[in-house]
C-alpha cells in the first residue's frame, strides 16, 4: 500500500501542532505501509515564504517531496479578506480568494497530487483550512482522506469547506468536539470517520532532576508550551497567574517552554526558558507539578497528552470545548474559566496536595487507552481497509462563474456561532 501525506509544511525542526502532528503519523504508518509527503517549501506559517529548496530529501527516514509557494502572504489582503468571510455577507468568490490570500499557495504541489494519484492508494491531507487540502481533495477525491485539525474558530463556518467534509472517502478527527463540529457545519454524518489523534514521542525516563539541575531551579512550578501568543490565552493566563502569586506567595512558579510572540511579565516568579530540545522538554514536564494549557481553540493539544503520558495533571481553558472535555472523559486535571477558579485549581493541583497524584494517574491510563501508537496506528489501518471496500463518494463541484460571484452566503462567524458550544458527553471515547 502506498501512502501520501500532503501538509502545508514539514520538517525536523517545524514543531507546529498539525504539522508535527503529521510527521509522527508518516514516520508511524511507515512501518506498516509505503508513507511519502508531499509539502511546500515555505517554513515559516505566517509569510509562507520559500525557505525550504524544492525537491527530495529523506526526514526520518520517509520520502519528502517539496513545492514552491506561488507568492507569500499579504497580510493586509489576507485581513481584508478574512474581514469579508467571517463577518459580512458574501458570495463564494469571496471565500476563494480568503483561501488564496491564506496560503500557501502552491499549484504546484496540487498539479503532483493529480499526477500521482495513480500510483497511491490513500492520500492524507492534513489541515482542511488550506489551499492544498482544499484544491488536492478535490483533485483526487475518491483517494482523499482527511485530518481536519479543526477548532471553533470562524474558519469552520466557511461555505467553501462543507463539500469537502462531505466528498472525502473518510476523516480522522481529533477529538469527538472536532466531529461534532464538523457534523453540525456540514452535516457530513454519513461519511466514514474515526476519533483517532496522535501519539507521541515519549521517552521512557525522562529525569526530572537532571532539568532542575541544568536550569538551576529550586522551587515547584507549573509549566505552559507552546507559542506564547494571545491567541493561545497567554496573555490572560499571566493575569490570572499574577492574582494567585499575590494570594498565594508560597505557591508554585510559572515556566515558560516555547517562542515567545507577546511581552513576557517582569515577574519574579515567572521565568521563561525559550524552545527546548525534545529531551529538554520532556525532562521539564517530569519536573513540573502540573501543566497548564490556557488556549481557547484546540482540535487536539498535543502537549496535554504529553503531560498525561508523563502522569501530570492539567489545568485547562474551560472555554475551549476540547480541552475541556478531555479532561472530564480523562478525569486528569481540572478547568477554569474565571480568574479566582484559575487561582483555585492551581492551588489544588500543586505537588504537595492530595488531588495532583491521583488526577496524573487517570491521565496516564486515559493516554494509555486512546494515544498509545499501536491504537493511533490501528486506527489508521483499519480505516484504510473499510474504505477498500467500500465505493468512492461523488465530491461536490464548484458552481459556475456567475453563482460563485452571488452574494448570500452567512458570514462564517455567525455559522460557527449557532452551533451549540460545550464538551461531547463523558461517555464517549477519547
Amino acid at each position: 500500500m502506498n501512502v501520501a501525506v500532503v501538509v502545508q509544511r514539514y520538517g525536523a525542526q517545524i514543531n507546529g501542532g498539525a504539522e508535527l502532528h503529521a510527521r509522527y503519523i508518516a514516520e508511524h504508518l511507515s512501518r506498516h505501509v509505503k508513507v511519502q509527503v508531499f509539502t511546500t517549501c515555505a517554513r515559516d506559517y505566517i509569510t509562507w515564504k520559500n525557505e525550504y529548496a524544492p525537491g527530495e530529501e529523506t526526514i526520518g527516514g520517509v520520502r519528502v517531496v517539496r513545492f514552491p509557494v506561488a507568492h507569500p502572504r499579504d497580510p493586509r489582503a489576507f485581513g481584508r479578506h478574512s474581514a469579508t468571510v467571517f463577518d459580512e455577507i458574501h458570495s463564494i468568490g469571496d471565500e476563494l480568494a480568503w483561501l488564496e490570500s491564506e496560503g500557501p499557495t502552491s499549484p504546484a504541489l496540487v498539479r503532483h497530487v493529480a499526477r500521482s494519484a495513480a500510483s497511491v492508494d490513500w492520500f492524507l491531507f492534513f489541515s482542511y483550512r488550506y489551499y492544498h487540502a482544499f484544491h488536492g481533495a478535490r483533485a483526487v477525491p475518491s483517494k482523499a482522506l482527511l485530518v481536519p485539525t479543526a477548532e471553533r474558530d470562524a474558519a469552520a463556518g466557511v461555505e467553501i469547506f462543507s463539500p469537502v467534509f462531505r466528498g472525502v472517502r473518510g476523516l480522522m478527527y481529533n477529538s469527538l468536539e472536532e466531529r461534532a463540529l464538523i457534523n453540525a457545519v456540514s452535516g457530513n454524518q454519513d461519511v466514514p470517520g474515526t476519533v483517532v489523534g496522535v501519539g507521541s514521542e515519549i521517552p521512557d525516563h525522562p529525569q526530572a532532576g537532571r532539568f532542575r539541575r541544568k536550569h538551576s531551579l529550586r522551587r515547584p512550578f507549573a509549566i505552559y508550551v507552546g507559542r506564547i501568543d494571545e491567541n493561545k490565552g497567554c496573555r490572560e493566563m499571566f493575569a490570572h497567574f499574577q492574582r494567585y502569586a499575590a494570594a498565594h506567595p508560597r505557591g508554585l512558579d510559572l515556566l515558560l517552554v516555547g517562542n515567545a510572540v507577546i511581552p513576557i511579565p517582569d515577574h519574579p516568579r515567572i521565568r521563561h526558558l525559550g524552545f527546548l530540545e525534545d529531551q529538554d522538554k520532556y525532562d521539564a514536564l517530569a519536573a513540573a507539578d502540573l501543566l497548564i494549557m490556557p488556549s481557547f481553540y484546540e482540535s487536539l493539544s498535543m502537549v496535554v497528552l504529553e503531560a498525561w503520558a508523563l502522569g501530570k495533571p492539567v489545568l485547562v481553558n474551560g472555554r475551549c470545548d476540547v480541552l475541556k472535555g478531555q479532561t472530564l472523559r480523562s478525569n486528569g486535571g481540572l478547568y477554569y474559566e474565571t480568574a479566582e477558579e484559575f487561582a483555585e485549581a492551581l492551588y489544588m493541583l500543586e505537588g504537595a496536595g492530595p488531588v495532583n497524584a491521583i488526577l496524573g494517574r487517570n491521565g496516564r491510563e486515559y493516554f494509555k487507552r486512546n494515544y498509545a501508537w499501536p491504537v493511533i496506528e490501528r486506527k489508521y489501518l483499519e480505516m484504510f481497509d473499510r474504505l477498500r471496500k467500500e465505493p468512492a463518494r461523488r465530491m461536490e463541484p464548484l458552481p459556475g462563474w456567475f453563482a460563485r460571484r452571488r452574494r448570500g452566503l452567512q458570514p462564517a462567524a455567525a455559522r460557527v456561532a449557532a452551533i451549540p458550544a460545550g464538551p461531547a458527553p463523558t461517555g464517549g471515547r477519547a
